[in-house]
């Protein structure tokens, strides 16, 4: 790594008390060694085990240790957040894997099975791999670069495509089951970067994965630094989707390369770079713990925005007392609430999915009752295909009920900030269910 940018980071950073605290993880085959699970009953331990067969799972010690109330499991919101239950797998599909474990099913035929449920839970949604995925000159796709919005690429590095624990609704989770062809991950810097520079009307890259604060910070530094050269100055901002404030905050504290990452973070941002943490937060107990508030204070001290981002879901936050609760939350710890997402529709949806217009409400509900700072917060927010969809309310025009919908972010920048209405359902959960309002067979989109 390089020499710090000034010589007073670290004396103005300490990390107090925190030290290096030893990262422990489990995954499905530790699931007897995690000590609380061993009062639940048999029959939601052995749930625990079909359902973690077909989706992934892995938490670690502080998870269990600092967020979980476990005298409140199964009904925990970060339980919930992080286990396994049941109903994440339909009736058919729980039952198929089920009875092949019970029945100590040959591994081949046990994993064909767990293929095909898998295909039937929409990978990839939005059209990641077949639409946002862009080719070189040569028309070779590249792996790994995502290019849906003009201004912004996002960028999987194979060293991030992991997490410091899984969320059990992630839209990403095709990512860490360890099958190659639902993967989206590059390990080629030089890729990116000649994407970049063919790219001037690139503004803004995204780091994502899976989660960038996993890797080794001079892993890290691999793919950033050198957007400080001036062939990258059209390069405006820098952002990193990342969990680790809530998984792992000791990342920011005494992890062996903390003070190198934030060093990193300082040079980004003192050489003009924009740098933005994309928090994912889900509820304001993730934002309590003193390891998490010494993180972000560190993070913060390095010139680095933190902006907050989730999506509504069924079980974990579907209350506006939550929503009103953590962002004014993050706005008193010097956050900047970002987006309420709506629950895209893979994996487990039909468990944690809300009905749009109850999205609406509680979103209504929940802005109204924080300060303008709080007002950052845009939603809900659906990522579709087409674009980044906001229901702004519900309504009656010309005596029929309707949604009132914006797109925020499209992939034909036209489209952006033009209102636009879709019949009301009060059964619909994601874009796709929506029809056009007064008798409109299209969308203005869709043509």
């Amino acid at each position: 790594m390089n020499a710090p940018v000034r010589s007073n980071l670290l004396q103005s950073q300490s990390a107090g008390s925190f030290g290096n605290q030893p990262f422990k993880v489990y995954t499905q085959r530790d699931l007897d060694r995690i000590a609380p699970l061993a009062a639940l009953p048999d029959d939601i331990r052995f749930a625990m085990q079909v359902v973690s067969t077909v989706l992934p799972f892995r938490v670690n010690q502080y998870v269990i240790d600092e967020l979980i109330d476990w005298n409140k499991v199964p009904d925990d919101p970060i339980f919930q957040l992080t286990f396994p239950q049941r109903d994440m797998l339909e009736a058919r599909h729980f039952d198929l894997i089920a009875d092949l474990i019970r029945g100590e099913a040959d591994p081949a035929l046990l994993q064909e099975a767990v293929a095909q449920v898998r295909a039937d839970l929409n990978p990839h949604p939005a059209g990641q791999m077949e639409l946002n995925m862009p080719s070189d000159a040569a028309g070779n796709r590249l792996d790994g670069i995502q290019h849906k919005y003009r201004e912004t690429v996002l960028f999987f590095p194979s060293q991030g495509q992991t997490c410091h624990a899984y969320c059990t609704f992630c839209f990403r989770w095709a990512q860490f089951v360890g099958d190659k062809t639902l993967r989206i991950a590059s390990s080629e810097a030089a890729t990116l970067f000649a994407y970049l520079r063919a790219h001037p009307e690139v503004t803004d890259l995204l780091i994502t994965g899976g989660d960038p604060m996993v890797m080794k910070t001079k892993h890290l530094a691999a793919y950033l630094e050198p957007l400080l050269a001036p062939e990258f100055e059209h390069l405006q901002t820098v952002r990193i989707g990342t969990k680790a404030l809530t998984f792992w905050p000791h990342r920011f504290l005494g992890a062996e390369d903390a003070d190198d990452l934030l060093r990193l973070l300082e040079r980004l941002h003192r050489a003009g770079k924009h740098v933005a943490l994309m928090a994912h937060f889900n509820h304001w107990r993730e934002l309590e713990t003193p390891a998490v508030r010494e993180a972000i204070r560190r993070l913060r001290d390095t010139g680095a925005q933190i902006r907050c981002q989730g999506p509504l879901v069924a079980h974990i936050n579907d209350d506006p007392g939550v929503w009103q609760r953590m962002w004014n939350t993050q706005v008193s710890l010097g956050l900047v609430p970002y987006y309420m997402f709506v629950e895209r529709d893979t994996g487990a949806r039909h468990y944690f999915e809300v009905p749009l217009v109850r999205a609406w409400e509680i979103y209504r509900e929940a802005i109204q009752s924080v300060s303008g700072l709080g007002r950052t917060a845009r939603g809900p927010s659906m990522s579709a295909c087409p674009g980044k969809v906001e229901i702004q309310g519900v309504t009656e025009v010309a005596g029929k009920r309707v949604f009132v919908l914006r797109f925020i972010q499209a992939r034909n920048p036209e489209w952006v900030q033009q209102p636009f209405f879709a019949r009301f359902d009060p059964k619909a959960t994601w874009f796709d269910q929506l029809r056009p309002a007064f008798g409109a067979d299209k969308f203005f989109f869709e043509s």
